[in-house]
């Protein structure tokens, strides 16, 4: 799984399995406790709220957050570092974490200033505006560490001879259109360090559909009678978020990673009969279709199900039957 910083000092990859650390390293294994973790990144919002207002709060990830600090910086009458290092401060007292901050004028240049420069601060602190951006990240490589830049999309960048962000902006636009479709604008915005969209934009969209997921790597090899016991207790960590957004579901997905490298994933997908946020519903539906697409006798170590075709719960019409409870909403 994750691994800390002295061990990727030694040259070895995160999320490796243990089988590729070195064997003359020495390492300990932690067991993760999840629930912990999410209580602990509860405690981080709840402090940052004492000091920002939600509305200018994006939470991208259970340990990242987006913050707009133009509104606070006249009222606690600080500059943009200053006020950041308040609120590290008020982390580090709240939860005993040394957290990182990446400081920007637009969203793309906060996360990379997070990325790539917080980390190596002596405060953990990183700044880039669009003057800094040119100067410390233009030419920065492997293009992978860039937000948003995947091994996928680097490698086709390699073909038009860009290795770094200033490279991306030597290709003509056209021929960006061409290889990557709509998707080119951002990665032309990105490779000059702009970017349009802006947390109001955000907190603003409303998707049409779209899915939740949970997915996990086992810590050793399951059983398919193992396995259904993390699975069952991912339905209900989605049923629940199905609850917090007030949409519901009617079609689930299931995916298999196997312990044997050579085995390929499998996996599949179910439309139920209509749309519910029921774990009574959705938890037999999803280990149903879990049992039909495993291979048997295969140990498993990922497993992955997502719940998509969400909408909002109160688009979708009352279906009443004989047991249902028409006093639930009430």
């Amino acid at each position: 799984l994750a691994i800390s910083p002295a061990l990727k000092n030694l040259g070895v990859k995160n999320r490796s399995r243990l089988f590729q650390i070195p064997p003359h390293i020495e390492y300990l294994t932690v067991k993760p406790h999840m629930k912990r973790y999410m209580q602990v990144s509860a405690e981080i919002y709840g402090t940052l709220l004492k000091y920002v207002a939600p509305e200018d709060v994006h939470v991208y990830s259970i340990d990242e957050y987006f913050i707009d600090i133009t509104p606070y910086l006249p009222l606690y009458k600080k500059t943009p570092r200053q006020l950041a290092q308040m609120l590290l401060d008020a982390v580090l007292v709240a939860t005993k974490i040394y957290a990182t901050v990446g400081i920007g004028t637009n969203l793309f240049l906060a996360k990379i200033a997070l990325d790539i420069l917080a980390k190596h601060a002596s405060d953990f602190i990183g700044y880039l505006d669009e003057s800094l951006f040119k100067e410390k990240i233009w030419y920065h490589q492997p293009l992978t560490d860039i937000w948003q830049i995947g091994k996928g999309i680097a490698n086709r960048l390699h073909k038009y001879g860009a290795y770094d962000l200033h490279g991306i902006t030597m290709i003509p636009e056209a021929k960006l259109y061409k290889e990557f479709g709509i998707n080119a604008e951002l990665i032309i915005d990105h490779a000059w360090g702009r970017e349009p969209c802006t947390i109001a934009d955000i907190h603003a969209y409303r998707p049409i559909k779209h899915s939740i997921s949970h997915s996990q790597i086992l810590l050793r090899n399951y059983t398919y009678e193992e396995a259904c016991v993390p699975m069952r207790e991912m339905v209900e960590s989605l049923v629940l978020e199905l609850l917090q957004i007030k949409a519901v579901t009617k079609c689930i997905h299931v995916h298999i990673g196997y312990a044997a490298e050579d085995l390929k994933s499998t996996g599949g997908s179910r439309t139920l009969a209509h749309y519910t946020d029921s774990f009574q519903e959705l938890c037999p539906a999803v280990l149903a279709l879990f049992d039909k697409n495993k291979r048997p006798h295969e140990l498993i170590r990922r497993i992955a199900v997502s719940f998509e075709d969400l909408v909002n719960k109160a688009a979708v019409p009352t279906e009443m039957d004989l047991f249902s409870n028409a006093l639930t909403d009430i």
